[in-house]
């Protein structure tokens, strides 16, 4: 049986061409059309990290699934780097996949090579890692504000790269005027965004922090929250887990009157704001139950 043929000329003529031409910067350099869309193994040791990495925080239990699956399977999609004078690498998106692979023990990592000055390099970085799911919302709006303020992109024009209403995008960038403490409970999941923007409303950072502490302890929902945030701005004294009383029509209370003589019991009734609702009718005793059934069946 005849072995295959492992065709290693093209990765051998990339590797050849990435030591010959250090100088490598733009898609116009000589060689750079040889370089620009290829897929090679680069030496893990030569790689360094994206220093504009917007995501900070790498679930610890999905890193270790990925290290499991690349030590089983390897490197499924490449990462992308760009090349740098000194002959080394720098991480334009992938840094999952690249931190998962030192710790599996690799040497090399498959990585797609572009070219890019740091402005394109950050911009492609930003843009890539905001349209990933995993970031959280504090790590989206500081995405948000480094290509407003490193690309000088105004919020309609980020809108567009970014693919968000410029309304989404200033809802995250407000995030930002938090206390850091509260921002770092929307990175730790103790509150949700919802709960930040509701926050938003109260100016005083003492009172802010107090909400916040509030909404951690009591488990308060975003719903529970704005009632309460309302609650304190007006003055009042509120309890916003306690459910809201729903006054009943006069027509509901009139037919109460009636059951409760005629059924010579208490009796409730229970009705939301959307008209639903239920009769509850007490008795006492299995005597008591027996004598509301009779009644209830022979009228």
């Amino acid at each position: 049986m005849a072995k295959p043929i492992k065709n290693n000329r093209l990765g051998r003529g990339l590797s050849a061409l990435l030591k010959d031409e250090p100088t490598i910067q733009s898609a116009t350099d000589a060689g750079a059309q040889k370089l620009v869309g290829n897929i090679i193994e680069i030496e893990l040791d030569k790689i360094k990290a994206n220093p504009w990495q917007p995501r900070t925080n790498f679930d610890k239990r999905n890193l270790e699934d990925l290290v499991t699956s690349i030590q089983a399977l390897g490197v499924i999609q490449p990462i992308t780097v760009r090349k740098k004078n000194d002959g080394t690498y720098e991480l334009i998106s992938g840094e999952r996949r690249f931190r998962a692979s030192l710790l599996a023990h690799k040497t090399t990592i498959p990585a797609y090579i572009r070219l890019a000055n740091d402005q394109e390099m950050l911009e492609m970085a930003l843009v890539e890692n905001i349209q990933r799911q995993e970031l959280d919302a504090i790590e989206i709006a500081l995405s948000y504000q480094q290509l407003i303020e490193e690309i000088k992109l105004t919020q309609e024009e980020l809108s567009k790269r970014v693919g968000k209403d410029r309304s989404s995008i200033t809802n995250y960038l407000r995030l930002l005027k938090l206390d850091p403490i509260i921002q770092t409970g929307i990175r730790d999941g103790m509150i949700s965004m919802g709960h930040g923007r509701a926050l938003m409303a109260i100016e005083d950072i003492d009172v802010q922090f107090d909400i916040y502490e509030r909404i951690v302890k009591d488990n308060l929902s975003v719903r529970e929250t704005e009632k309460l945030i309302k609650a304190i701005k007006s003055g009042e004294q509120v309890d916003p887990k306690e459910k809201e009383k729903v006054e009943l029509p006069s027509a509901y209370q009139t037919a109460l009157d009636t059951f409760q003589k005629r059924l010579n019991t208490n009796v409730k009734i229970q009705r939301a704001k959307n008209g639903k609702g239920k009769i509850i009718i007490d008795f006492t005793s299995d005597e008591e139950f027996e004598r509301l059934r009779s009644f209830l069946n022979e009228n």
